[in-house]
């Protein structure tokens, strides 16, 4: 029997974390014309989002490809392109709904909205031959680390959170709402800085004047926790994927994993409700940007 999308995406990411893999985070620095790090996107040019993420950026990893561009196999033909015989594959998503008729007890009749996954099969364009130029050009290494960061910096203060600097620890303080940082001296390069500040950040979208995102946290470690870290994991990264930021992988990185694992185990769907609240987070605080400057982006 086949299995469905639920489980297949998530026995895929469930044998990378626990090979110690974090398949979200990879791979960066990919040296192609649509840019140094970015989210994976289709034919048109346009990114794709939360759950697709990840699983393209997992491919893309487990396999070497440096593009970021995915298209399927007529969207190829239709470049007067090919993909190559034997190549494999990747599943992205997207949400539908289809509308049923019932009758209730008194014999009216009600339609109901049933929500599902359907899957298709998309290819890299490094799997495809005879493609325009533009589609597999690369370029050298970007190096420009001080506009990056400088990005990274006016984004998040455009935020207004109550970010703080101080101690040893970085974490997001929910009673109180304000996020506490290490000094910026602390950290071993600027990109962990920036990549720790936007795992907190996501953190910070969770109270309730802003997303009030509740995945039944109680006390540490418990699942609710997990999920909630694993909310902020993949939302950082998303963000740093848009920033042009390498994450830093945490050196606590090996007890998350292992909560992960056990969230994900007992739950074939919670990735996709991490990856969905992560990229309502990513959204939000992308929200928050002048308006000016999201222009001059989209330009």
């Amino acid at each position: 029997m086949k299995s469905d999308v639920y489980t297949r995406i998530t026995d895929q990411i469930v044998a990378e974390l626990e090979k110690g893999v974090r398949p979200w985070h990879k791979p960066w620095n990919a040296g192609h014309v649509a840019g140094p790090i970015s989210r994976p996107l289709r034919s048109c040019g346009k990114p794709y989002s939360g759950i697709n993420i990840v699983m393209l950026w997992a491919t893309a990893m487990e396999r070497g490809y440096s593009a970021p561009i995915w298209m399927t196999f007529r969207q190829a033909l239709e470049l007067g392109a090919h993909v190559r015989k034997g190549e494999k594959g990747a599943l992205v998503v997207f949400a539908s709904k289809i509308t049923r008729t019932e009758q209730d007890d008194s014999g009216q009749a009600h339609e109901r909205e049933i929500p599902f996954l359907k899957g298709y099969t998309v290819f890299n364009v490094e799997q495809i031959d005879d493609l325009p130029a533009h589609y597999t050009a690369s370029t050298a290494p970007r190096l420009n680390a001080e506009q990056r960061i400088a990005r990274a910096e006016g984004f998040f203060a455009a935020t207004r959170a109550d970010i703080r600097h101080g101690g040893n620890s970085a974490h997001y303080v929910p009673s109180l709402d304000y996020i506490q940082m290490p000094p910026f001296e602390s950290f071993r390069d600027a990109a962990a800085y920036y990549a720790t500040l936007a795992h907190e950040c996501t953190h910070w979208t969770r109270h309730e004047k802003r997303l009030d995102r509740d995945l039944g946290r109680k006390r540490f470690g418990d699942q609710g926790y997990a999920m909630e870290e694993l909310v902020a994991e993949l939302g950082a990264a998303f963000l740093c994927a848009d920033l042009d930021l390498v994450p830093q992988i945490r050196d606590d990185h090996a007890p998350y994993i292992a909560g992960w694992l056990k969230v994900l185990k007992d739950d074939k769907r919670a990735i996709f409700t991490a990856a969905s609240h992560a990229q309502r987070a990513a959204d939000f605080l992308t929200g928050l940007q002048p308006v000016v400057a999201q222009t001059a982006e989209a330009a």
